[in-house]
């Protein structure tokens, strides 16, 4: 495991250690586990970013499904 040291202010590590008691952690815990989460959001990027054009023109006409998906209609009764 590697090592790695941090300085922290201490309101910020007040809120780390009130974050860290609310998920039932102990600070170190809480620090690691947001380290982690930021470590796989971060590697699940990478295979967006290529997605994503520079030209907003492309991005706007493009065929990638972006957004929130369509409401679907209610189909309503017959007579």
């Amino acid at each position: 495991m590697t090592k790695l040291t941090i300085h922290l202010d201490e309101p910020i590590f007040n809120i780390i250690k009130k974050r860290a008691k609310k998920n039932l952690l102990t600070s170190r815990e809480q620090i690691e586990d947001i380290v982690r989460r930021s470590a796989v959001s971060y590697k699940n990027q990478d295979k967006l970013s290529a997605l994503k054009p520079d030209d907003k023109l492309i991005a706007v006409f493009s065929r990638e499904n972006r957004g929130r998906k369509p409401k679907k209609k209610k189909k309503g009764k017959k007579k």
